[in-house]
């Protein structure tokens, strides 16, 4: 099994990392490749650093870039830069020889979609669409089959590339919904005040969004202790902590434990980090969405329910508030659990030691007939996001 990723950010590589462990432990044989690397004149590091730096600074930029070239209704179909990646992807493949190639981020879709729809690609390729909102790059009609965590994008997906798509469970490590902590233990741990109510508010492995007003909005209202996860952004960390803002956390690996502890997560974005909250059962708000695909995103898990999404610091407090009820925090969380009582992605794999979309055992014959998404009626349907 070849899995593409791209290190956006550490949301595609996560899901990617944990695909493929799920696949060793069924005896089969994974590989991970960052499409970034296929890029020749080392564009692709050029690629991500240039994103990372609109993100950070300058998302209006970004914001640009998505609505013409992601969602426009004049947006190419297919992404230019995939005739770069190809040569290289197909290369890998005939020396690797895989039995299906999985894609989990849209660019490597694409190029893996070219490479099918062209003859260059021999195996299935699957689409693992890792947000929960898609736009016009995730589709490609040279790939198989489409997984997705949201159920309410299965028919879109299925009438734009005439493929079949496929509901498939969030794919996050199983700690998340294992750990347990002891909350006092945990705030004494990072130099909080052991009867504090702990709000984690994350933007990304990059600390990117208005995290400085958000940590801010919640330390003056005098009801939550934010505990701010900074990934690898060590400025933000450094403003934090001058603000007095703290704490503030560099790069962690007991996240499960601080999300078992906490009272609430406080996101700016729609990947991840809120998936794996929801395996926790950790009520998610997505606060000042970061601009294309994170505010798209964050639309539409609000629409399904399974999180809030507020665009002011008075509507924020007041979702954090309305969690206190242990009705609506029990509606919302009941939401969220339900995507992990779908098909585990791995059993939509053709290539699936355990059971697959060509050869279901009859435990999951079922899941799959719920899966499937089919687009009779796809003419009629709005075809842009």
């Amino acid at each position: 099994m070849l899995i593409l990723t791209a290190s956006m950010g550490s949301g595609h590589d996560g899901v990617a990392a944990e695909l493929a462990a799920r696949l060793a432990a069924e005896d089969a044989d994974a590989r991970i490749i960052d499409v970034l690397l296929l890029f020749p004149l080392r564009l692709g590091p050029a690629l991500r650093h240039g994103y990372r730096w609109m993100i950070l600074r300058a998302p209006w930029l970004y914001e640009l870039i998505y609505q013409v070239f992601f969602v426009g209704k004049r947006a190419p179909g297919t992404s230019p830069l995939t005739v770069l990646a190809a040569a290289r992807l197909r290369r890998l493949v005939e020396d690797w020889r895989p039995d299906e190639v999985v894609s989990t981020f849209h660019l490597a879709a694409q190029i893996a979609g070219r490479l099918r729809e062209r003859g260059g690609l021999p195996c299935p390729s699957t689409v693992l669409v890792t947000d929960f909102a898609v736009h016009r790059l995730w589709l490609h009609q040279g790939n198989d089959r489409y997984l997705c965590p949201n159920p309410d994008i299965i028919g879109y997906i299925a009438a734009c590339t005439r493929r079949p798509a496929l509901r498939c469970a969030p794919v996050v490590r199983p700690v998340f919904g294992q750990a347990a902590a002891d909350p006092v233990r945990v705030a004494r741990g990072v130099g909080a005040d052991p009867g504090a109510r702990l709000v984690l508010v994350s933007g990304g492995s990059w600390g990117a969004g208005e995290i400085v007003a958000t940590t801010r909005a919640l330390a003056r209202s005098g009801r939550y202790t934010p505990l701010v996860l900074c990934g690898d952004n060590a400025a933000l960390r450094r403003r934090l902590r001058l603000a007095g803002l703290g704490p503030a956390l560099g790069w962690r690996d007991d996240v499960p434990e601080l999300m078992a502890a906490a009272y609430a997560l406080v996101d700016n974005g729609s990947g991840l980090t809120c998936e794996e909250a929801f395996a926790a059962g950790l009520p998610v708000v997505v606060h000042r969405p970061i601009s294309g695909h994170g505010r798209d995103g964050a639309r539409a898990m609000a629409a399904a329910g399974v999180s809030a999404c507020t665009g002011d610091a008075a509507a924020l407090l007041e979702a954090l508030d309305r969690l206190g009820d242990p009705r609506a925090r029990g509606r919302q969380a009941d939401r969220a659990s339900a995507l992990f009582a779908a098909m585990p992605a791995e059993a939509g794999l053709v290539s699936s030691p355990k059971g697959s979309v060509l050869g279901l055992d009859d435990r999951r014959a079922g899941q799959l007939d719920d899966a499937v998404g089919h687009a009779p009626d796809a003419d009629r349907l709005e075809h842009d996001p």
